[in-house]
């Protein structure tokens, strides 16, 4: 799944037998390999699925024959079930004469399971459970859902189905849990004229008269219930093929032509995959689904042979798409077909083994995209990634990679920065120390050993051990079983005979709290002077490293190491003096390292303008984007009126602008990606910090447009039109919200609608709020307008959000709902918000989805912090430097 929020569930759920073995699936003799919240008796090996949609009544129809095995005498059978309502049930042995009476059907909404009791135990064996049912169409995206969407035709529905975690439960009485593996045929009645899309390709199709088409599917290979998909309505689908795959983009129809570039994109990185894992894809077709709309819990979804992506993520509409949504659509894909391997062929056996998904197929991702296409420098994004994981792990509230999970609702909070930046982070870190090749025979290793079954995280660390004799187990215990963010002192740097000696002590990184206990790791370092060979060892305690040369040592050389390096003063000075000599990725390194350390009170907050202020114009983009990000944050530590804040703003535009001048306000034809990226940055940066020539300009081609179609160029719309948003009156307010009731595109209209609620304007982002609860934006439109008026408004955001908790609810899929509130309020610098975040959570949040929660009241109280003590050092600094 590729996150777009990192989001909980809110739903309370006890789990019958948490914490108990489950069965593997396999022909092999059964063996404990996990947890599991069902009984350990019974398993299944296949689905017979048939369902019938009525999107008029939200409903649908439902018959499932599942083959299971009784693994010992048993009068009773549990399944997980919710929201589905049973008309029949039957059992029928495999082999015999044996008949059962119907059973008796207990539904337990709070377990999410339904049992079917029997007059008798049944003996073990094979059996047939048949299962009548009804169930819901939801309107958010938990399991089979509607989207609604306009088109110049009018509007139109679709269906979808979205499972992980564990809502397959809402389509089929099923084992849902990942070691419950099983083989699935799914037949569905459709519309006709309707195209029908599942994991594997159609096997046949019948015209049943009364406009309604039966689609019988091909048989999927064993598989987790997560990753069935299901999906019909008015589409399109285009093909290529790759390594003899029949590859396809679908989407709703006349947008086909938006799909050229994931379909091509697809078609190299299968021929990559095939190359890299060793073993070939497996299934017949791979399928990338387009829909409209949006979640508050993710962007795409990795169901095997059948991925499902929201518009925005997939698609590239010329007059609105930029060059960091086209890298986007690569990325997303390159996440997703990695999933293919590393979670549908092999799949983590329980939650606790979640990064094993999610972490790898981000790294994947990332360095399927610094091979493919060199020229967007996606090596450079590495850092950013390691800095969000390093954010959320650095507060006492993070978790280990690998976590205990018992139930679906700490399942859901798995799906956050641990799981996917620092498992990303820590593969990287792991893949530098062993080398590409190694890690690569590791990876081959652990795919044929474990395709179609399931595994922990300890499994791959075997797999590694074959192929090399370093400690990898020893070192990525240290990462992934417990939280939190190494900190590398540089005690001293002693040159002598050409050489430079560096004493090294290890400790930990906190934002501004002091952790309870002091924890150590394994930490792969290497070290570089500038211009001459690097020099690396393991550092468990205090440690020396003899390094070439001479001058200015920088430490996380390449930056592929998890952990933040804290520079003595003089150090520190060397390197800023010479900052521009530094390599791009070790520049971004030490701007990160320089920004969060300062803010943590461990070395001056201003150094951070030193070296904003030593680097120069003509630096790397990359390098800019990211000093604007920085300028960009510190800015929201100010409130308007604070003595301080214009001579922030001043030195933020005085820097920018002059780098904004050089990139200017069109494209230049051969320019970089990466200054296309930092167009577009810049811009809106520039009006975050109130520059008025940026604010002007993007105002004047705003109004010039009707008359003068270059004024907007595509890669800018999105921009200049955020610009507007921002800076908007109520006249303009508006002309946006007319225009977005108007617009037949649905990328086009659901981008619109988010930029209503990005107004500084407070009246203005009530009535945005307003309007959010109202049917115009669509239903899953409406909650990311309320999140997106949290970024300017947290307070305000956040209380309309509880005074209309119940209608909130309705708009925010399930598995968002622990996280989503603390969301809003997370980046408040208002006291009075703690309390208040405390009070929703005990009244609304069970206690084990808390997380998010108690990660908001921190983080508040870490910027409360923060503007008390470090900005003073900031403004000091300006005063000083202005």
């Amino acid at each position: 799944m590729r996150r777009i929020l990192f989001s909980a569930i809110a739903v309370a759920l006890a789990g019958a037998g948490a914490g108990q073995p489950v069965m593997a699936q396999s022909s092999a003799p059964a063996e404990v390999i996990g947890t599991t919240q069902l009984p350990r008796d019974v398993r299944p090996s296949h689905y017979d699925v048939e369902v019938t949609p009525h999107v008029g009544s939200l409903s649908f129809d439902g018959k499932v024959t599942v083959a299971v095995d009784v693994l010992k005498p048993t009068a009773s059978i549990t399944l997980n079930a919710i929201d589905l309502k049973f008309s029949k049930v039957s059992l029928q042995a495999v082999s015999g004469q044996a008949s059962f009476s119907a059973p008796k059907v207990s539904v337990d909404a709070n377990t999410q399971t339904a049992t079917f009791t029997f007059a008798k135990p049944l003996p073990v064996g094979g059996y047939r459970l048949s299962m009548d049912y009804t169930g819901k169409i939801d309107t958010q995206a938990n399991g089979l859902f509607v989207i609604d969407y306009d088109t110049k035709a009018g509007q139109k529905h679709a269906l979808y189905t979205q499972f992980e975690n564990s809502d397959a439960r809402r389509f089929i009485p099923s084992w849902d849990e990942p070691a419950y593996k099983a083989t699935f045929s799914l037949t569905a009645t459709v519309p006709t004229g309707q195209m029908a899309v599942n994991n594997m390709p159609v096997a046949n199709k019948t015209d049943l008269g009364n406009g309604l088409t039966r689609v019988q599917f091909q048989q999927s290979p064993k598989m987790s219930t997560y990753l069935l998909f299901f999906g019909t309505g008015d589409f399109d689908r285009v093909t290529t093929s790759s390594d003899g795959t029949e590859i396809g983009v679908v989407t709703q129809k006349g947008l086909s032509s938006q799909a050229g570039f994931a379909l091509d994109s697809a078609k190299t990185i299968l021929h990559e995959y095939n190359d890299y894992f060793g073993t070939p894809y497996p299934l017949p077709k791979l399928d990338n689904i387009a829909s409209p709309g949006s979640s508050q819990f993710f962007s795409a979804m990795e169901n095997w042979g059948a991925i499902f992506t929201f518009e925005y993520a997939m698609l590239l509409d010329p007059s609105i798409s930029t060059q960091a949504d086209k890298e986007e659509v690569f990325g997303d894909e390159a996440h997703e077909m990695a999933h293919q391997w590393f979670g549908d062929l092999v799949t983590m056996r329980w939650w606790d083994d979640l990064w094993l998904n999610e972490g790898f197929a981000s790294w994947m991702a990332t360095r399927t995209t610094v091979k493919l296409h060199p020229e967007w420098h996606a090596e450079l994004d590495t850092v950013d990634i390691r800095e969000a994981a390093m954010n959320l792990d650095a507060v006492n509230t993070s978790h280990p990679i690998v976590q205990h999970v018992e139930t679906v609702e700490q399942a859901n909070q798995a799906f956050d920065a641990i799981t996917y930046s620092k498992g990303e982070s820590v593969i990287r870190m792991l893949e530098n120390y062993l080398g590409p090749d190694v890690w690569r025979d590791g990876v081959r290793r652990y795919i044929k050993d474990h395709a179609y079954g399931n595994t922990v995280s300890d499994d791959l660390w075997k797999a590694m051990e074959t192929v090399t004799d370093k400690p990898v187990t020893t070192i990525a215990h240290d990462f992934t079983l417990q939280p939190g963010v190494p900190l590398i002192r540089v005690a001293s740097e002693t040159c002598k005979n050409g050489n430079t000696t560096l004493e090294l002590t290890q400790g930990q990184f906190s934002k501004g709290i002091s952790n309870r206990m002091m924890r150590h790791w394994h930490v792969p370092v290497i070290a570089q002077t500038v211009g001459n060979a690097p020099a690396s060892t393991l550092v468990n305690g205090n440690t020396s490293l003899v390094v070439p040369g001479c001058g200015p040592v920088v430490v996380n050389a390449g930056q592929a190491g998890y952990y933040r390096t804290l520079y003595a003063p003089e150090a520190f000075a060397a390197l800023s003096a010479n900052y521009a000599k530094l390599a791009p990725i070790d520049q971004l390194g030490l701007l990160d390292d320089t920004y969060a350390l300062g803010l943590a009170g461990l070395e001056p907050a201003s150094s951070v303008l030193d070296l904003v202020k030593a680097t120069p114009t003509d630096a790397n983009p990359v390098l800019w984007e990211n000093i604007a990000g920085v300028l960009g944050s510190l800015n929201r530590y100010y409130r308007d009126g604070d003595p301080g804040q214009a001579a922030f703003r001043a030195f933020a535009i005085a820097k920018l602008e002059p780098v904004f001048n050089q990139v200017g306000w069109e494209a230049k034809a051969g320019e970089a990606a990466t200054v296309a990226i930092l167009r577009n940055h810049l811009i809106s940066t520039l009006s975050d910090l109130g520059d008025p020539n940026v604010i002007k300009e993007a105002q004047r081609r705003y109004a010039a447009q009707a008359t003068d179609p270059s004024a907007v160029p595509g890669p800018l719309r999105k921009t200049i039109t955020a610009v507007v948003a921002y800076n908007a009156d109520a006249t303009t307010w508006d002309q946006l919200r007319t225009h977005a009731q108007t617009e037949k595109t649905p990328l086009v209209k659901d981008t619109l609608y988010t930029l209503l609620a990005t107004a500084k304007d407070e009246s203005l982002a009530k009535r945005a709020l307003d309007l959010a609860l109202t049917n115009e934006p669509g239903a899953t439109n409406s909650s990311n307008m309320i999140s997106t008026v949290s970024r300017s408004h947290p307070e305000l955001a956040f209380d309309f959000a509880v005074a209309h908790h119940d209608q909130m609810n309705q708009l925010i899929d399930s598995t968002s709902r622990s996280e989503y509130y603390p969301r809003l309020v997370n980046s408040s610098l208002d006291p009075t918000s703690i309390d208040k975040m405390r009070a929703f959570a005990q009244a609304n949040i069970a206690p084990t989805s808390r997380r998010g929660a108690d990660t908001a009241v921190a983080n508040i109280q870490y910027r409360i912090g923060v503007r008390k003590d470090r900005v003073p050092e900031l403004d000091a600094w300006l005063k000083k430097n202005g």
